[in-house]
C-alpha cells in the first residue's frame, strides 16, 4: 500500500515541529518546507534543518523569497519590540506571509502528488495575524478545490492545521507526547544563540510551557 505524502511546512519553531510530530505519527511521508523570507536571523533555517534531519524527511526544501520589508521580522528600520498586550495587528505581522508559505505548499504538494499539507497556524495563543485564522484556511482550501488540476480532478490537497484551537500550552503538551524534538526548536524573533525571552514569540511559549508543567529545553536570557 502506497504511503500518503504530506507537505509541513516547518519554519522549525515550537507549532510548525508539533505539527511535524502529529504527521509523522499519522504515518506520512514527509516532505518539509521551509522559506528564507528575508528574515533578519538565519537560526530559524538551521533548526528546520535539524528537525527535518531527524524526522527523516524524504525530502526539505528551503524557498527563498525576496521580501520587500514591511514587518520587524524583515525590515532593518523596525525594532523587535518586547512583549505587550495590544490590540491590532503588530509590527511582526509579514504581509501575506501565509498565502505565499501555502501557494508554494500547493505547488509542491502537486509535483511530488501530496495528499495533505500541515501548517502549524493558531487562533488562540497568537500575536493576532490575520492568516492564522480559521476563515482563512477555509478560503484557501477553496482557492485549492477551484484553482488546481488535482482539485478540478476531484483530489484536492487538504490543509490540516491541527493546532488551530489548542493553547500553547496544548501544543507543548502534544508535542511531548509525541516525542518531538523541542530542544532544537527555536522561537524567538531575535535568533540570537540564547532566546531573548521578551519578544511576543518567547513570552507565548515561556506562557505555554508554564501551562503545560514542562521544563523548556532551550535556553533563555534573563526573561524578568
Amino acid at each position: 500500500m502506497t504511503k500518503k505524502k504530506a507537505v509541513v511546512l516547518l519554519s522549525g519553531g515550537l507549532d510548525s515541529t508539533a505539527c511535524m510530530s502529529l504527521a509523522h505519527g499519522q504515518g506520512y511521508t514527509l516532505y518539509a518546507l521551509s522559506f528564507d523570507y528575508g528574515q533578519k536571523h538565519r537560526r530559524e533555517l538551521q533548526s528546520a534543518a535539524e528537525i527535518a534531519q531527524f524526522y527523516n524527511s524524504a525530502e526539505h526544501r528551503v524557498i527563498k523569497l525576496d521580501y520587500v520589508g514591511g514587518s520587524a521580522l524583515t525590515d532593518t528600520g523596525i525594532d523587535v519590540p518586547d512583549f505587550q498586550e495590544t490590540e491590532g495587528i503588530p509590527v511582526t505581522y509579514v504581509p501575506a506571509r501565509n498565502i505565499l508559505f501555502l501557494s508554494y505548499a500547493l505547488g509542491y504538494g502537486e509535483v511530488v502528488c501530496a495528499d495533505s499539507i500541515f501548517i502549524g497556524v493558531n487562533a488562540i495563543d497568537y500575536s493576532g495575524y490575520p492568516d492564522c485564522r480559521p476563515e482563512f484556511i477555509q478560503a484557501f482550501q477553496k482557492v485549492i478545490q477551484v484553482g488546481t488540476k488535482s482539485g478540478v480532478e476531484g483530489r484536492p490537497i487538504e490543509i490540516f492545521t491541527p493546532l488551530i484551537h489548542l493553547t500553547k500550552g496544548d501544543i507543548v503538551r502534544l508535542a511531548v507526547e509525541n516525542g518531538a524534538p523541542l530542544h532544537l526548536t527555536n522561537s524567538c524573533y531575535k535568533g540570537e544563540e540564547k532566546a531573548c525571552g521578551r519578544c511576543d514569540s518567547c513570552r507565548l511559549r515561556l506562557r505555554g510551557f508554564a501551562e503545560a508543567g514542562v521544563e523548556d529545553p532551550i535556553q533563555y536570557h534573563l526573561t524578568d
